[in-house]
């Protein structure tokens, strides 16, 4: 019998963690590591499994004595706490095998890690643990094909205490048939999207279900109507599993803002149990929209599309939750108070706004060196960090990005709770 201790390293207090609105949910983190726990269905029987989010819990000495070997997946958020984990095992003389989208794009800058295992694993994982059982591991592997994902394991969510968690997360498809420019995830899963067949769905539906999972429960894809033929497809097979449960999950998800022009869709996915979405509004600029190549969000004939868009959503029954980004080339000194403007009309409670990053393998990433315009700066901590030269004078995006966040969430919450008054008009 092998240990194998799977360790989802910590976000730092951010968005991505929640960390400030856990107490009031009444959970100890946001969602599980569902890569870790489905990379975990992947192990043959021979191996003990134990799973550290440390989110939940710290990852304790006595972890580590029971480990044979350590196995991480972290995002880019998550790179700090991941070289803190990192050290401990090194010391403690433990292998340490390294996955996920952040080892994906820099695995060259992250030290003391025995095993790479990048990209997609379905294919790589089970190859590297048969060539560790027969002393052959390689110290990267790497999978330039996209995997079936039909074949992709029921993750193991018995590892996990379900109550520590807000929500339960499902994945559906991989990849997005958009370009937009500043976008990993399309370098990372591909233009094309791949699903999961409708009863790889109901059957991780049944199985939280029958762990005695109740409530929120988040379909993780990037984009769920990247493949609108096959998600209109698995939306009535999930109607009637939830009808036939009596609705215990509350589905949220991500979807592309053209969303608004699938009525079909939108109709499936409220008989569904979905009660929010996720749109990449970005920004209501439309020459800003037009250079980051995000042409889905852009309606020459309907000045107003974005708006209206999001209403049309929300009149369905969904409340909408929005992405925005300042800094984008197109960017001008008017588009703080057109975000503000825009946030507040579209009654949208839940606006996530950020300054630009340029992540490394995107086209955004691959325009600006080309330009010259890259900074040496640290991504993935500071929600104030640049690490590329703006358009805009960096200090006043930055002021001008603190002053977005400071309007929508004031201290008096009086124009959060205006927006929720809008969406309710809606």
């Amino acid at each position: 019998m092998h240990n194998a201790l799977l360790v989802y390293p910590e976000y730092p207090p951010s968005h991505w963690g929640i960390n400030h609105a856990l107490e009031m949910l009444g959970a100890r983190a946001a969602f599980p590591p569902l890569g870790l726990l489905t990379v975990a269905a992947m192990f043959p029987p021979e191996y003990d499994l134990r799973v550290v989010d440390m989110n939940v819990s710290p990852l304790k000495d006595s972890d580590l004595d029971w480990a044979d070997m350590v196995f991480t997946s972290t995002m880019i958020v998550q790179k700090e706490s991941l070289r803190e984990v990192i050290e401990r095992c090194n010391h403690a003389s433990i292998p340490v095998v390294a996955g996920g989208p952040h080892p994906t794009s820099f695995h060259q800058e992250i030290a003391g890690v025995d095993y790479f295992v990048l990209d997609e694993a379905e294919e790589t994982f089970p190859q590297f643990l048969r060539d560790l059982e027969q002393g052959r591991a390689k110290a990267i592997y790497r999978e330039p094909r996209k995997p079936d994902v039909t074949r992709t394991p029921i993750p193991r969510f018995d590892l996990i205490e379900l109550q520590d968690y807000h929500a339960m997360c499902v994945q559906f498809s991989r990849g997005c048939p958009f370009d937009c420019e500043f976008c990993d995830i399309i370098k990372l899963y591909g233009r094309v999207p791949r699903t999961k067949s409708p009863q790889q769905v109901v059957e991780e539906f049944e199985t939280l279900y029958r762990l005695g999972w109740r409530g929120n429960l988040f379909l993780v894809d990037d984009n769920f109507i990247g493949n609108q033929r096959d998600a209109l497809n698995l939306l009535p097979a999930i109607a009637a599993w939830q009808q036939a449960h009596g609705y215990p999950f509350q589905l949220f998800t991500e979807a592309s803002v053209n969303l608004a022009r699938m009525d079909s869709v939108l109709d499936a996915m409220i008989e569904a149990g979905f009660n929010a979405v996720f749109l990449g509004i970005e920004t209501p600029n439309p020459k800003a929209l037009a250079i980051t190549k995000k042409p889905q969000n852009i309606s020459r004939r309907e000045p107003d599309y974005l708006l209206n868009a999001v209403r049309k959503i929300q009149h369905k029954g969904m409340q909408v939750m929005g992405g925005f980004i300042l800094g984008l080339d197109g960017d001008d000194e008017q588009v703080f108070d057109a975000q503000i403007q825009f946030i507040q009309e579209a009654g949208i409670p839940m606006a996530l706004v950020g300054l630009l990053t340029a992540l490394k393998g995107t086209d955004l990433y691959t325009r600006l060196q080309l330009e010259n315009r890259l900074l040496d700066v640290p991504i993935g901590i500071s929600g104030t960090a640049l690490n590329f030269v703006p358009q805009m004078d960096p200090k006043t995006l930055i002021k001008g990005y603190l002053r977005v966040i400071s309007t929508i969430y004031d201290p008096s919450l009086e124009n959060y709770f205006e927006r929720c008054l809008t969406l309710l008009k809606h």
